[in-house]
């Protein structure tokens, strides 16, 4: 087994191949590993001094930045720096001062928002004076394309280090909802910017892992089988709500009451039929997907490529394509009013027929798309009271616009397609930031609007499965009582065995008034502030254009109305429950 050339003597090698024929996979493993991690034992003694210390610095909504601050801080202290990861809710600017060598990885929410946990210092550091000379910095961003103000807040934070004196030692990275490459790149590039040349790698400890074990995840997505697909809204209803219970038996996935269920959708065959037929194609050519290898253009279209989101991003990818001198002209800088009237309602089908009259190639079409992103829901079933299963509450989005009918990815995937025995390709997407009170004694107050209730289900669940004694208060909104009551079996099943404290609804259409759930908060505002100070939790899940402000506003109505405090104490006392991790919110 062993060659000549081994440093071995001729007796050795005869007793050294005696020995390994007789061993497994698994002992071969386990010897090589022993000796490897014996050899960086060695090797690590005699390595030189610390890099210097490191701080990753992370802004999160969902939890990337915070996955890849780990992986960051991790790798760092292989390179020898004293490395820590803080997360923007834990740390004042002026603390960046004390700081050698600093990344920064942050989100950007919506259209150019801080992520939930970094809006408070984000708008500290924009406003406050620190003196960061001798700061060593790089940042990366992460947002969607899909967004006129693509990484704002990446931008922001980079353009203000260096207005506060600090370093730039790497360029920033401006990543896509597909980020890993480009993290990649950049982190390898800021991390060599700040290694001392004298600083040699320290290897990693070796772990054996059998060939047979299949680790589910993000970069190996598990196929829940879908058990259930059923229709919430009564006949009659405007809404198409579903509830879907999906099989995690076998997976190793787990999850606790707050996260989310990662989905990777296929695009709507109709949409794939379009886009086909505008770029004068069959389907049937043939392409190269990065990380896949050669598919059929119809295969690689349904399963890899976003085919409907239109961005500048993408309009500057089909005006290369097609030398259009119309689209060429639209995205001029004088004519970005113009641009964001003609992206407001259109998918890409729309620019491919205005501005590809005479089709593209399989190659061309393809190179306009950015890979197909996930989707996170937020998870509405408890792992104690659903072993091996995991639920969601998905609002299928349909409307028209511009002639054409048009359809949500992932919610019209898991409507349409995902039906009862077929596999959806899922992982758990970890929430730190929207968890239940350590204390099962602490009142809990949710807020969760229409699909909003998902999480709020799951926090129910698990209260009562673990048999918790603190209050619970959950106000629910949506269009009718008749039709759009979700959950309301198991809400009063809830109530009637003292699971559940409190509910409040309200039912925007049931009445001439529009009736909204920061109206019914404001209703029982004295109780509420009752809670509050009894130490209560407060929690809001749903839409975040409207919804989620209207409630933070309510909230601070609330404080000003029966904590007898100003506009600016009660101001405080909301910041001072966000910094307490006591007001959380989990909003899209």
């Amino acid at each position: 087994m062993l060659p000549e050339s081994s440093p071995f003597s001729p007796d050795q090698r005869k007793s050294l191949d005696s020995l390994l024929a007789g061993f497994d996979a698994l002992q071969r493993g386990w010897l090589s590993g022993f000796l490897a991690a014996q050899s960086s034992t060695v090797t690590t003694a005699a390595a030189p001094a610390a890099a210097g210390k490191l701080t990753v610095l992370y802004g999160t909504e969902s939890g990337n930045t915070e996955e890849l601050a780990d992986r960051a801080v991790k790798e760092a202290k292989k390179k020898g720096f004293k490395a820590v990861m803080k997360n923007m809710s834990d740390i004042s600017p002026a603390d960046l001062a004390k700081v050698d060598h600093l990344l920064v990885i942050v989100s950007t929410w919506g259209d150019g928002e801080a992520p939930e946990t970094a809006v408070s210092f984000h708008k500290a550091f924009m406003s406050e004076d620190v003196k960061l000379a001798g700061v060593k910095f790089s940042v990366c961003g992460l947002g969607d394309t899909s967004y006129e103000k693509f990484c704002e807040i990446g931008k922001q934070f980079d353009a203000r280090l260096e207005a506060l004196g600090a370093t730039r030692v790497a360029p920033r990275a401006d990543c896509d909802v597909d980020f890993e490459d480009a993290y990649t790149e950049w982190f390898a590039a800021a991390l060599k910017a700040i290694t001392p040349a004298t600083v040699a790698v320290v290897p990693a400890a070796y772990e054996y892992t059998s060939p047979a074990s299949t680790e589910f995840g993000k970069k190996n997505p598990f196929p829940s089988e879908v058990i259930e697909n059923l229709l919430l809204n009564g006949e009659g209803s405007a809404k198409e709500t579903i509830h879907i219970e999906l099989s995690l038996t076998g997976s190793g996935l787990q999850y606790e009451p707050g996260d989310a269920l990662a989905v990777q959708p296929t695009n709507c065959p109709s949409m794939l039929k379009d886009i086909i037929n505008a770029a004068q194609l069959t389907g049937t050519e043939e392409i190269e997907v990065k990380g896949v290898g050669k598919k059929l253009l119809a295969d690689a279209l349904r399963e890899d490529f976003d085919i409907t989101a239109l961005s500048k991003a993408v309009l500057k990818k089909l005006a290369e394509a097609t030398s259009s001198a119309m689209l060429i002209a639209l995205l001029e800088e004088e004519a970005k009013d113009q641009l964001r009237e003609y992206i407001d309602g259109r998918e890409i089908i729309d620019a491919i027929i205005d501005f590809a009259p005479n089709g593209l190639s399989a190659v061309a079409l393809c190179g306009i798309f950015r890979k197909l992103p996930i989707r996170l829901y937020s998870i509405a079933s408890s792992p104690l009271a659903h072993p091996d299963e995991v639920h969601l509450t998905v609002a299928a989005v349909r409307y028209e616009t511009h002639g054409r009918t048009r359809k949500g990815v992932c919610s019209t995937y898991l409507s349409d397609i995902a039906k009862t025995g077929e596999n959806v390709s899922v992982f758990v997407q970890p929430n730190k930031n929207f968890r239940l009170p350590a204390d099962d004694n602490t009142p809990i107050i949710m807020v969760g609007p229409g699909t909003g209730v998902a999480p709020f289900r799951s926090f129910v669940e698990h209260r009562a499965a673990i048999g918790a004694t603190g209050k619970s208060w959950l106000f629910f909104g949506d269009q009718r009582y008749t039709y759009d009551f979700l959950y309301q079996l198991e809400w009063q099943d809830f109530l009637k065995n003292k699971q559940l404290t409190k509910l409040d609804l309200a039912f925007s259409r049931d009445q001439p008034e529009k009736v909204y759930v920061q109206d019914k908060m404001v209703e029982q505002g004295a109780e509420i502030y009752a809670w509050l100070e009894q130490g209560a939790h407060f929690y809001v899940c749903g839409d975040a254009s409207r919804m989620a402000a209207d409630v933070h506003e309510a909230l601070i109505s609330i404080v000003i109305n029966h904590g007898a405090k100003s506009r600016e104490q009660a101001e405080e006392y909301v910041e001072n429950l966000k910094k307490a991790k006591r007001y959380q919110r989990d909003v899209y």
